[in-house]
């Protein structure tokens, strides 16, 4: 491979887990950007790149739902760059009046200030009734109680010619939670993530486009000792414009036969081509992080706290440990460079001894039967 080569490296950071990077709106964008710049060629997924009224566009970053994600990394899925996506805007019934004017506003001022294709806009024919949980160890899911409504209004919009789907569902809302006030002082777990998680897997895996999701929400009352890493999620009247600049570049899906040949057309993402993952280092357990460990693709865990504790240990898994991001993406410039991540280390290990063989005045030295690699002795190697 040539030193200047791109190297197609994984980010991976799951949704609803509390991370101390990437578990607020778009806090995980300048490791995202450095992770590109180290690699060439980054595929990552919403929750890593949405900001909610902030985004970041970069030719190298390519925006992949979660559940395609995994599926690329499985081997089902390659990526089809594309010029522009033609977003189709999915609405909740459940959404009132007023705030459904301010989610239009957003699509017209995308369409007026950043040039995208978007449309049509689709209301559900029924409310989706989202409900948030939170689990045993304190991670973020929920139940969506019309799938139907929201595969139906899927339908539409790709019938209709919508290339890539936003979705935007009403969410329910407790401004006094402690969950809420304990996310927006920065030590919390976004309650809202794991239910935005099953809208968007379930369009995905339905309807075959790029998609992703964006919360409907009342304004909430301004908090002067607000974390910084919540801060993107205050200054808007809605969360869709990461959501609508993410899908408007977003590559196509296109499915792998469990025959297809390893070749592609120029410029398409094939898994083959997969050459790192980097990952929370307590969060091993996805589907992407595992299908490209057991294809021995180097795995980079990097430290980042979260409530879950599956860890290398844990999995049994070989991993390339970082402290950080910045020293994720020194071991990414290192892979794509062809420079062994253990040579960066220090004490340098010297190398094990050579195999020593057995019997014979040539016991222990690793020259003696050199002639016979196949023969008698080569069966009493030690």
């Amino acid at each position: 491979m040539s030193p200047a080569e791109p190297l197609l490296t994984l980010m991976v950071i799951p949704t609803g887990i509390g991370c101390q990077v990437g578990g607020y709106a778009g806090d995980a964008l300048p490791a995202a950007r450095l992770l590109a710049a180290a690699s060439g060629c980054l595929v990552t997924h919403p929750n890593v790149m949405n900001g909610a009224a902030l985004y970041w566009r970069d030719p190298r970053i390519h925006y992949v739902e979660g559940a395609a994600l995994d599926r690329f990394a499985a081997r089902e899925l390659a990526l089809r760059p594309v010029r522009a996506q033609r977003v189709g805007v999915l609405l909740d019934a459940g959404i009132e009046v007023d705030l459904r004017q301010r989610h239009l506003q957003v699509i017209e001022a995308c369409r007026a200030t950043l040039g995208l294709d978007l449309g049509p806009v689709v209301v559900t024919d029924l409310p989706l009734e989202v409900t948030l949980e939170q689990g045993p160890s304190g991670s973020s899911w929920g139940r969506l109680l019309r799938p139907d409504a929201l595969l139906r209004a899927g339908e539409r919009l790709r019938d209709a010619g919508a290339t890539a789907i936003a979705a935007v569902a009403r969410f329910p809302e407790d401004p006094g939670s402690e969950a809420l006030a304990a996310y927006r002082s920065g030590s919390g777990v976004d309650v809202l993530a794991g239910a935005e998680a099953v809208i968007s897997h379930l369009l995905t895996d339905h309807l075959g486009l790029p998609c992703a999701h964006a919360p409907a929400l009342s304004a909430l009352p301004l908090d002067p000792q607000l974390d910084p890493r919540a801060a993107a999620e205050e200054i808007g009247h809605t969360f869709l414009p990461c959501v609508l600049v993410g899908l408007s570049q977003a590559p196509d899906l296109v499915a792998l036969p469990s025959s297809a040949p390893e070749h592609w057309p120029p410029g398409w993402l094939h898994p083959s081509g997969i050459g790192a993952v980097v990952a929370p280092a307590t969060a091993l357990g996805g589907a992407a992080v595992l299908a490209s460990a057991e294809r021995g693709i180097p795995l980079i865990a990097v430290h980042n706290p979260g409530v879950l504790e599956v860890d290398a240990a844990a999995l049994g898994l070989k991993v390339l440990s970082a402290s950080s991001y910045s020293e994720a993406a020194g071991l990414v410039l290192a892979l794509r460079e062809g420079i062994h991540p253990g040579a960066l280390s220090r004490p340098l290990q010297p190398l094990p001894p050579g195999p020593a063989w057995a019997g014979g005045e040539g016991e222990g030295d690793p020259r003696a039967g050199a002639g016979h690699p196949d023969g008698e002795r080569a069966g009493q190697l030690r």
